[in-house]
C-alpha cells in the first residue's frame, strides 16, 4: 500500500505522519525527511528540480524538458551529463532515508518520483484529502467530509511555488480556489452546528486570502447577529463596501446589501 493510503487510513495530517521524504511546494518550498527539513540552497537546482517533478507528480516528465529548464544555455550533452550528476547528487543526500531507493526514477528518457518509495508531495496530499471529502459529502457522511477537509486546509500553508508557465500558474489558481471553497464549507458547517465564533474564525481565514470573497462577508454578519452583536455585523457590511469599491470600484452584490437591510430593519428576521 503506497504511503499516501497508510496515512489517509491513519487519520493523520500526512506532512505530520513519517513520510520518508515529503516535497512541500504550498507555500515556500521545504523538503522533509521525516517531517523534519533537509537544508538545500534556497532557489538552487535541486529545489528546482523537485519543483518541477512534484508539480507534476503523476506524470512523467521528459529529460529535454529538465535540461530546458535547469540549464536553458548549456551545450545539450553536457546539460544531460550535468542532470544525471544533479540527480545522483539528490540520491545521496536522501537515499538512505528511502531505504536505499532512488527518489527519482529515470524511465526511457523521463523522470518522476519515485512515490511508492515513500516520496510525498504535499498537493498530492491536500487534494486526496478533499477528494476523500468530496466522496463522504456525495455518501451523505458530513461529519467525515468535514474532518477530511480540516485535513486538507492544515497543509495548505501558502499559494503553490510556481514557475512563469501558464500550467503552473493555472495549477496555482486551482489549488487557491479549492483551499478557499473548503474554507467557506468548513465555515458554513459550523455556522449549521451553531459554533458561531469556530465559524468567524473560519470566515475570517477566508477573508484573510481573498478579501473580496461576499459570501464569507455574509457569512461575518450573519455570525455577528448570532452573537447578539448586531452594530459589528451592520459595520461589517461597510468593511465589505469599501474593499469591493477599493478592489474593483463595484458594490455589492444583492444578496448583501439585502442581508445588510434585513440586519438594518428586521433584525429578528436575520
Amino acid at each position: 500500500m503506497k504511503f499516501l493510503e497508510q496515512q489517509m487510513l491513519a487519520g493523520s495530517p500526512p506532512d505530520e505522519a513519517p513520510w520518508p521524504i515529503l516535497i512541500c511546494l504550498l507555500g515556500n518550498f521545504r523538503l522533509l525527511q521525516n517531517g523534519q527539513p533537509i537544508a538545500i540552497p534556497c532557489g538552487g537546482k535541486i529545489e528546482t528540480l523537485l519543483g518541477r517533478l512534484g508539480r507534476q507528480f503523476d506524470h512523467r516528465v521528459p529529460r529535454s524538458v529538465l535540461v530546458d529548464l535547469l540549464w536553458p544555455v548549456s551545450d545539450s550533452a553536457l546539460a544531460h551529463q550535468s542532470l544525471n550528476s544533479l540527480v545522483y547528487s539528490l540520491h545521496k543526500l536522501i537515499g538512505d532515508a528511502l531505504g536505499g531507493a532512488a527518489a527519482i526514477l529515470h524511465e526511457g528518457g523521463h523522470y518522476r518520483l519515485n512515490i511508492d518509495a515513500g516520496v510525498g508531495v504535499d498537493v498530492a496530499c491536500f487534494d486526496a484529502w478533499a477528494d476523500t471529502g468530496d466522496q463522504q459529502m456525495r455518501a451523505g457522511d458530513l461529519a467525515r467530509a468535514a474532518t477530511s477537509y480540516r485535513q486538507s486546509v492544515s497543509l495548505y500553508r501558502g499559494d503553490l511555488a510556481v514557475e512563469t508557465d501558464i500550467g503552473s500558474v493555472l495549477e496555482r489558481e486551482r489549488l487557491r480556489s479549492r483551499f478557499l471553497s473548503l474554507l467557506g464549507y468548513l465555515a458554513d458547517e459550523r455556522y449549521r452546528a451553531g459554533d458561531y465564533s469556530a465559524c468567524l474564525a473560519q470566515a475570517w481565514c477566508l477573508l484573510g486570502h481573498d478579501p473580496c470573497r461576499e459570501d464569507a462577508h455574509r457569512v461575518v454578519m450573519r455570525c455577528y447577529m448570532r452573537r447578539g452583536e448586531r452594530a459589528a455585523a451592520l459595520r461589517h457590511y461597510h468593511v465589505c463596501e469599501r474593499i469591493l469599491h477599493t478592489e474593483f470600484d463595484a458594490a455589492p452584490e444583492p444578496a448583501t446589501t439585502a442581508l445588510f437591510d434585513q440586519i438594518r430593519l428586521r433584525p429578528n428576521y436575520v
